[in-house]
């Protein structure tokens, strides 16, 4: 290689690495800051399952009177197209029964048991009152003004179609987060109703990790409005780390490392987009969690997403 040609590589490579890291720590100068609807510093998943049983009415309500600032719910749909909030699209784990939501009409599904293991965390249960499958409207008419992430558990397109007409009947569009892990799920979502924020699915998350660490990131344009995952280093708590091989312990550490990039936050808030990061911690109210954002500060995350469901705090970093 001639020094000319060596000369003009090594100036494109330059000015490539000082443009990326110049739109990296300023992503405004190329792309419009995205709107923040609203802002959630508390988010109850399934609407806290450590405190009743999950994806009730009771335990939404329950939320919402200690004062969550968002409620996360899963929704499936019925052999009649009604929409309902259920984690599960088989029901054996919540009722006892071995049959699939979506081959029973609404008045056919059966109740909840009466105690339920708590899935994220080991030796907990949760039990309550309230065993009855609510609808999406039902929980959209109780609670008008609370924000709500919806996971839609099922590719399916009639039950997209449905929870849209749901969140535009209520409007709802402006307090509404919807989407799923998959790619498709997402897809179909923002297909059919653009004006309700998505979520990351896994392989976007994939693909913003690959961009961020080869410098395209801050010259690619972004849909999604909310980057939701879990740190990696929470596995070992939800499981018996002594039963884990060595290098199931090192992809998870990897991935802890990949994953927990400063740098990359800052960017995604710049650019408009909320981050939720899932830990785990002993139970603890509201009123107990003060401390935690001190706790976070010391390895270098701003902390104002507090969560506390399924018997556990989750740390939802954002700036």
């Amino acid at each position: 290689m001639s020094s000319t040609a060596a000369y003009y590589l090594l100036s494109t490579l330059g000015g490539y690495l000082v443009t990326s890291f110049l739109l990296l720590k300023y992503p405004t100068l190329l792309h419009q800051r995205k709107k923040q609807r609203f802002l959630s510093k508390h988010i109850s998943h399934r609407g806290g399952a450590g405190e009743n049983l999950e994806n009730t009415m009771a335990a939404f309500q329950h939320a919402v009177t200690i004062g969550t600032d968002m409620l996360e719910l899963d929704c499936h749909i019925t052999k009649d197209e009604q929409v309902v909030v259920s984690h599960d699209e088989n029901l054996k784990r919540s009722t006892g029964v071995n049959v699939n939501i979506s081959d029973l009409k609404y008045c056919e599904l059966p109740p909840y048991l009466g105690k339920l293991d708590v899935t994220f965390q080991r030796a907990c249960q949760c039990e309550g009152k309230d065993n009855r499958i609510p609808l999406l409207k039902e929980v959209f008419e109780a609670f008008p003004n609370t924000p709500i992430n919806i996971d839609i558990k099922v590719n399916n397109s009639v039950l997209i179609k449905k929870v849209s007409e749901l969140v535009k009947q209520y409007r709802r569009e402006h307090i509404t987060v919807w989407g799923n892990a998959n790619y498709e799920i997402v897809g179909k979502c923002y297909k059919e109703n653009s004006d309700i924020p998505i979520l990351f699915s896994v392989q976007r998350v994939l693909l913003i990790l690959g961009l961020f660490f080869t410098g395209l990131l801050p010259f690619v344009p972004i849909r999604e409005q909310f980057f939701e995952i879990p740190m990696p280093s929470i596995i070992l708590k939800l499981k018996e780390p002594h039963k884990m091989s060595k290098s199931q312990k090192f992809l998870i550490w990897l991935s802890d490392i990949l994953l927990m990039r400063k740098a990359l936050f800052d960017h995604l808030t710049a650019r408009g987009i909320q981050k939720f990061h899932e830990v785990v911690m002993k139970r603890q109210r509201l009123g107990e969690v003060q401390e935690l954002p001190k706790l976070y500060d010391q390895v270098n995350h701003k902390v104002s997403k507090l969560r506390f469901s399924d018997g556990k705090v989750h740390i939802d970093n954002e700036n």
